[in-house]
C-alpha cells in the first residue's frame, strides 16, 4: 500500500482505467464472437452489415492502447479473409 498521496491517487485511477479497458475488451470480443457467428451460419448480409461496427470498435481498441496495433491489424485480416471466403 502506497504512503504517498499521489501514489494513493494513481492507485485509484488505476481501479477505474482497468475497469474501463476490461469493459472494452469485452465490448470488442462480443463485436468479434457475434460477426463470426454470422460468418459460419452462412448469413452473407447480416456479416457485411456487422463489418465495419466490428471493425471499427477494433480500431478504437487499439487506438486507446487496449491491444496492439499489430493484433488490431491481424484480427481485421483475419475476419475480412473469412468474409471474403463467405461472399466467394
Amino acid at each position: 500500500m502506497p504512503n504517498i498521496t499521489s501514489a494513493k491517487k494513481r492507485m485509484r485511477q488505476n481501479v477505474l482505467l482497468r475497469s474501463k479497458n476490461r469493459a472494452r475488451r469485452s465490448t470488442m470480443r462480443s463485436a468479434v464472437k457475434s460477426f463470426l457467428q454470422a460468418v459460419d451460419s452462412g448469413d452473407a448480409e447480416t456479416a457485411n452489415s456487422q463489418w465495419p461496427t466490428t471493425q471499427a470498435i477494433i480500431d478504437r481498441t487499439a487506438r486507446l492502447g487496449i491491444i496492439h496495433p499489430n493484433t488490431a491489424a491481424r484480427t481485421k485480416s483475419r475476419l475480412s479473409r473469412r468474409l471474403q471466403q463467405l461472399s466467394s
